[in-house]
């Protein structure tokens, strides 16, 4: 041979054994279930995921089997990623805010062989049991405990099950496109659609994803996910923080605002992630107990589009950058996300902070298109708005369980999403195909309408739908929750428009509800509140 190179597969182990290899001493920090926070580090995390692959080859868990998780973030679901994958197994997440029918469809749609639970949902599985034809372990991520044993028949328990493996566990060689995670999406009509991992496209998707224009996680960061380890392998985060060995901040179930700032300042958290009714909540926390959460620097948001108003409040109050980015199961999730280039540095803040109001631009590996109803691609002039579509080097090729491929006949994935791209790849997604009102022939964005409604110093939060119109077809309403202790009328709230778009695209009718019903990741469920307020513009005369 001459003039070669060596050649490895590109898998989950190996992120691992760099973490526990060079960064062994850094921290892992888990709020437990019950309040208290257990203190690790890479070190342990490494050596604990190889006692648990070594472990479910002990108890005959076949290869390539699907082990489920139903847990929250915290350090023996940190080791489950690790272990199950590592040792050739798949990793599977489930949201455990789904209805016991969805959990039992995808449980057993899945073939889960092994359930992992937190103590918090034992009487999920007690109630699921019968219902579950597969599994044949349940393991309580917990030392024994005899109350919890009465609860399920056989139940095991993690720390005693890690007792029984070998720290000094050989990782085996697997080849790189063997599946490694599984994910079911909750933005489909019908059953849930499992989307599955491989050990190349996640560590490609934790290298990409991470580079300066991307996550930029460094070995000097505290990194907090509060998006939750079920959701979309929190965004790839447990992956990128072991192998560039940053300190890992999991804070369990308490994702309230006031326990989250005080988690922020007590382990000095710089950067951290999760959907924008988290941060709503932050706020709120921040303002009630004057804390400042000094050390955080960066938040990455995903997940539903990003209120203007909330970049502005987190960088004049607390210093913090707000990054849009955007994603969906299908896609790993990172698609895009919103770095400015060279060229935007010498733009005035307010220029600067318009343009990080989108979702931002791909990483490498990733391409974007916009296209028209018939497939045709359009213009990427940042005006031009076009059914948004995918392809890359981590975007599902086809759903878990099926035959026929999930692409466009020349291999794009529709997203569903209707956005506009410009020349350098900024994209802003201007609503869902679902979503997006139609008012006379003519297309009226609803998250442009939200973000004017959240702006409002009395509105908590919003959410835009189309309602039925004798005349228009559809015509916009908007649902806003008041600040609490505030009482807006309709009109201060409709005045808010004025001057911000066409007066055309103005809603009809804003109507106070105390909360919006929310799904299994956290977004808005407008098919609810269609089903609500739907006709309300008919009961009015919809003239």
């Amino acid at each position: 041979m001459n003039g070669t190179m060596m050649s490895q597969p590109l898998t989950i182990s190996s992120l691992i054994a760099h973490a526990q290899t060079y960064h062994g001493g850094t921290e892992v920090v888990s709020v437990e279930t019950d309040g208290t926070v257990d203190r690790s580090n890479w070190g342990t995390v490494g050596a604990n995921a190889r006692r648990l692959a070594h472990a479910l080859d002990k108890l005959g868990v076949d290869a390539g089997a699907r082990c489920g998780t139903i847990a929250w973030n915290n350090r023996r679901h940190l080791e489950i990623y690790f272990g199950v994958a590592g040792s050739g197994r798949v990793t599977h997440t489930l949201n455990p805010r789904l209805t016991p029918e969805q959990m039992i469809y995808i449980i057993n749609h899945a073939e889960d062989q092994v359930m992992f639970l937190d103590r918090t949902f034992l009487p999920v599985a007690a109630k699921l049991g019968t219902h579950l034809k597969s599994v044949k372990h349940f393991i309580l991520l917990g030392p024994r405990d005899d109350e919890a044993a009465g609860m399920v028949d056989g139940l095991l328990f993690f720390d005693e099950l890690l007792e029984t493996g070998d720290a000094g566990y050989d990782w085996p060689v697997l080849d790189e496109n063997t599946p490694a995670a599984l994910c079911y999406t909750s933005g489909t009509t019908g059953n849930p659609k499992g989307v599955q991992y491989t050990h190349r496209s996640t560590v490609l998707h934790s290298i990409a994803g991470n580079q300066p224009d991307g996550m930029a996680i460094a070995a000097r960061d505290v990194v907090m996910p509060v998006v939750p380890m079920f959701h979309v392998n929190a965004w790839g985060v447990p992956y990128v923080a072991a192998h560039t060995g940053a300190k890992l901040v999991l804070p369990g179930p308490q994702l309230d605002g006031e326990s989250l700032a005080r988690l922020i300042d007590a382990e000095q958290v710089t950067l951290s992630l999760g959907v924008p009714t988290i941060w709503m909540g932050l706020l709120a926390g921040l303002e009630k107990t004057g804390l400042k959460a000094a050390s955080m620097t960066r938040t990455v948001v995903g997940g539903s589009a990003l209120p203007p108003s909330m970049i502005a409040a987190f960088r004049d109050k607390y210093d913090v950058e707000l990054i849009h980015a955007w994603g969906m199961t299908e896609t790993s999730p990172l698609g895009t996300l919103n770095q400015l280039l060279q060229k935007h540095t010498g733009l005035s803040v307010d220029a600067q902070a318009r343009l990080r109001e989108g979702q931002g631009r791909p990483p490498y590996g990733v391409e974007l298109r916009i296209v028209d109803e018939d497939g045709k691609e359009l213009p990427r002039d940042g005006k031009t708005q076009g059914e948004l579509q995918i392809r890359g080097l981590w975007i599902v090729e086809s759903y878990f369980g099926q035959d026929k491929t999930a692409l466009t006949e020349d291999g794009w994935f529709d997203t569903g999403d209707v956005a506009t791209l410009d020349a350098d790849g900024f994209m802003i997604i201007r609503d869902r195909s679902k979503d997006i009102i139609k008012s006379g022939g003519e297309w009226i964005s609803t998250v442009e309408l939200e973000n004017i409604a959240i702006a409002h110093p009395q509105i908590a939060n919003a959410a835009a739908i189309a309602a039925r119109h004798k005349k228009w077809d559809e015509r916009p309403v908007v649902l806003a929750v008041p600040v609490v202790g505030a009482n807006p009328t309709e009109a201060e709230v409709l005045a808010a428009y004025d001057g911000k778009v066409a007066s055309w695209q103005v809603p009809d009718r804003v109507i106070f509800v105390e909360e919006l019903p929310l799904g299994a990741t956290g977004k808005v469920l407008k098919n609810k509140l269609r089903e609500t307020y739907g006709d309300v513009l008919m009961e009015d005369g919809g003239t």
